[in-house]
């Protein structure tokens, strides 16, 4: 199977996906797996949000569209363009996967797969239930991936490399136990947002959607903005009142009560408006229905610190700030060729 060949099945796949999330599906060439797999999907969906709360019929359905946009042959032939495929050697990749949203592992799988590889995949419990079947439907539009694709609850053994995702405490365990196989190993990470105080009521309503979706799980949820000295949080407060009926949905409720309580008995200052709290922290990584925030004194020596602690930080969302900033309203909207941590795992694969 060339690349050629690789590419056109997660092209056909992107087709499938695009079905969940239109009103009016896309015909796919192959109808008759269209037939087989429609409805089954549409199960496994089912599944995944009775399994795991937290993935919404809006959380999957977008975790969906943003893979449909990204698996289409121009961005599938930019992405791999830049790369030479001619002397892989094929070996098995495992993949130990995280399960904070949906398909949150499906980059690395496919990473794997397009580089000619084998791939041997340990799911999270929370997230079990959408890529198996997606790997059945990629075996049956391109039948020689069957053979390729192997999913393990038991003890990872025979493979070659690993891309492993986790905590920071998981990943001490898993750097001493993969410590003689050539790997990725991803800690926690969270994104910033540096502010300047001229936004406008569009960049700062773009912004809320960096902090609410998927209730802010994702390391490419914004969990920190950084704001000038005496930043009034008025307009930001405003912009944000398009996801104020997220306070009904009850996990997400239930963490904004108990957080606010603990908060108030630590005499905690806070600004809130009824669905997010915001509260003056140094931290990076800050829990459900909150987002931290700090002030700097001037744009250079906030660059410098954020360099410093580049390690912690996955997206940084400004306008006008650094090079590689994100777009305000972009973070969950990555394409084929942002690698998480800004390590590139396609690279890494092919040298293994």
């Amino acid at each position: 199977m060339d690349l050629q060949q690789r590419i056109n099945a997660f092209k056909i796949l992107g087709e499938f996906l695009r079905q969940f999330v239109i009103e009016e599906p896309v015909k796919l060439r192959n109808a008759e797996n269209n037939k087989l797999f429609l409805d089954g999907f549409r199960h496994q969906l089912k599944l995944a949000e009775e399994h795991n709360s937290w993935f919404t019929k809006n959380n999957l359905n977008f975790a969906l569209k943003s893979w449909a946009n990204a698996l289409t042959e121009n961005n599938l032939n930019t992405w791999t363009s830049k790369y030479s495929f001619d002397d892989v050697n094929p070996k098995t990749i495992a993949i130990i996967m995280a399960g904070n949203i949906p398909l949150v592992g499906f980059h690395d799988f496919l990473s794997v797969l397009i580089t000619g590889h084998s791939v041997l995949v340990k799911q999270s419990t929370n997230d079990k239930h959408l890529l198996p079947y997606l790997a059945k439907y990629l075996e049956t539009i391109e039948p020689q991936f069957k053979g390729k694709i192997k999913f393990i609850e038991e003890k990872l053994e025979g493979f070659d490399a690993v891309i492993a995702t986790g905590s920071n405490n998981t990943a001490r365990y898993f750097e001493y136990y993969f410590k003689d196989k050539p790997s990725i190993i991803r800690k926690n990470r969270n994104s910033v947002a540096v502010l300047s105080g001229k936004e406008s009521h569009e960049q700062l309503e773009a912004l809320s959607d960096d902090i609410f979706r998927y209730y802010g799980l994702g390391c490419r949820n914004v969990s920190k903005v950084f704001v000038p000295k005496d930043y009034a949080f008025d307009a930001f407060f405003k912009a944000i009142y398009k996801w104020h009926s997220i306070i009904h949905e009850n996990k997400y409720a239930n963490n904004y009560d108990y957080n606010k309580a603990v908060y108030l008995m630590s005499e905690f200052k806070l600004l809130e408006n009824g669905f997010l709290m915001l509260k003056e922290d140094e931290s990076f990584s800050s829990p459900i229905a909150t987002v931290f925030y700090e002030h700097y004194n001037d744009s250079n020596s906030l660059k410098g610190y954020l360099e410093s602690k580049k390690e912690d930080i996955q997206c940084i969302v400004a306008y006008g700030f650094t090079e590689n900033e994100i777009a305000f309203g972009k973070t969950q909207e990555p394409q084929l060729w942002d690698y998480a941590d800004n390590v590139d795992t396609v690279e890494f694969l092919l040298k293994t």
